[in-house]
């Protein structure tokens, strides 16, 4: 684990003692701190009882403390926590900020910070599997993989590769990122911000917490945007995505990387060649990388192939904007579409609506979908994943793809949306009995 003198003989108290929670208790006591911790599940409780004092922060004088440490899935804006917190003059921290504070003590070494509403968590394991592929001493952390503070400190000259979504960057105040990067910003979350322009600035925190001469990497062909981070951030090392990346990229570089399909990965290839380029890596390093990224589980995951036909398991998209590359990606789709809906349209699905040979509507989102889509292409309203996946196999043609993609969150079904790509796994290995994955092409 990754432990720091920095929190030696100081006072935490630790909200949610989920993955991360527990990494953050353990890192601190390591460390020589002194831990109050909290979940509303008694067995983390146990777990740490006679080594941690237990006790909610909510009822206890917070008077003294060095930090409050929450789990980003505490929300901010309406938790008791934050105002008694506030009124106590201890500051409300998150495992990322612990990890910048704990860095002076590490061995030399360089951290990227990935952040953007789609595609963080491709770009994060693209990133780290080119710097790894490199033979540099990496690890990857944040929003993916192991908790950062559970993990073993790396060399002289290691790679942290993060990703950071917006809740993390709120509850980090000191990292300082050697290469920030900014994919997107699409609306998403507006339950936990006043509104979209509090929730974009959330996002550039991240470049404004890095020092001069660090690498500001933006990767969307958003040009409104691009301007509104140059123009508050007027430093030349920041990087925006070029016009006509997307084409060339696509063209040049994801005939060879099947795990990489779509104008949207083109923008995570392209921001991960920024990054090399930071980094002083080879360029042979970043090639070899891309063409044996394998991909990531729900993330436009090719499941299997039956008779021609290619099942994508896309559960991660769980708004419009994360499903339109997907849909972009192949051009004769039968898509997969609903669950618990983040907003009222799916406009940002339109312009790739030719792709779709029909739409099979799922979840509490369905009846609604079918509305909007029955006037522009065949519908088949479904309600349930088992036979939304049963009558697509029942219609496609050799060449076409079945494609979960839902632009839903899970929660009306499924509990998260990791358990709704496990179950259209299952659902496809059943009726087609192969669970294999198949080379293919989406060209």
């Amino acid at each position: 684990m990754i432990t720091s003198p920095a929190f030696a003989g100081k006072r935490y108290a630790v909200l949610g003692l989920a993955r991360s929670g527990m990494a953050t208790v353990e890192a601190l006591l390591a460390s020589g701190a002194e831990v109050t911790a909290w979940d509303r599940r008694p067995g983390p409780r146990e777990e740490l009882a006679g080594r941690a004092t237990i006790a909610d922060p909510l009822e206890i004088d917070l008077a003294g403390f060095d930090g409050v440490v929450l789990s980003p899935g505490v929300p901010l804006n309406t938790h008791p926590i934050a105002a008694r917190a506030r009124a106590a003059g201890v500051p409300l921290i998150g495992d990322i900020e612990l990890f910048a504070q704990a860095r002076a003590s590490l061995p030399p070494h360089k951290v990227v910070g990935i952040t953007g509403t789609n595609g963080k968590s491709t770009t994060t394991a693209l990133i780290h599997h080119i710097v790894k592929t490199a033979g540099v001493p990496t690890t990857m952390g944040g929003n993916i993989g192991l908790p950062i503070l559970g993990q073993d400190p790396l060399p002289e000259g290691g790679v942290y590769v993060l990703e950071l979504s917006s809740y993390q960057i709120d509850l980090t105040y000191s990292l300082d990122c050697d290469v920030a990067v900014l994919l997107n910003i699409t609306p998403d979350h507006l339950d936990r911000y006043r509104d979209f322009a509090a929730y974009r600035e959330s996002k550039l925190r991240l470049f404004q917490l890095q020092a001069d001469r660090r690498v500001g990497v933006i990767a969307t062909p958003d040009a409104e945007l691009i301007q509104k981070v140059l123009n508050t951030l007027p430093r030349p090392d920041v990087v925006a995505y070029p016009a006509l990346a997307s084409e060339i990229l696509e063209h040049y570089l994801q005939a060879s990387a099947p795990a990489l399909q779509g104008p949207h990965n083109a923008q995570n290839i392209w921001a991960a060649m920024q990054v090399v380029e930071a980094l002083g890596l080879p360029l042979a390093a970043f090639e070899a990388g891309v063409k044996s990224y394998p991909g990531l589980p729900h993330r436009m995951e090719i499941v299997a192939e039956h008779n021609g036909v290619l099942f994508v398991n896309d559960s991660k998209a769980t708004n419009p904007a994360s499903t339109a590359p997907a849909l972009a990606a192949y051009p004769r789709v039968h898509w997969i579409v609903g669950g618990l809906p983040k907003g009222d349209d799916l406009d940002e699905c339109a312009p790739h609506f030719g792709h779709v040979v029909a739409a099979y509507t799922i979840g509490e989102a369905g009846p609604h979908f079918a509305d909007l889509l029955e006037a522009v292409m065949h519908v088949e309203r479904c309600e349930m994943l088992c036979e939304a996946t049963r009558r697509a196999l029942a219609a496609a043609q050799p060449g076409e793809v079945i494609l979960l993609s839902p632009a839903c969150a899970s929660f009306d079904q499924f509990r998260d949306y990791e358990m709704r790509g496990e179950a259209f796994r299952r659902i496809v290995s059943e009726l087609t009995g192969n669970g294999a994955p198949a080379a293919w092409s989406a060209a």
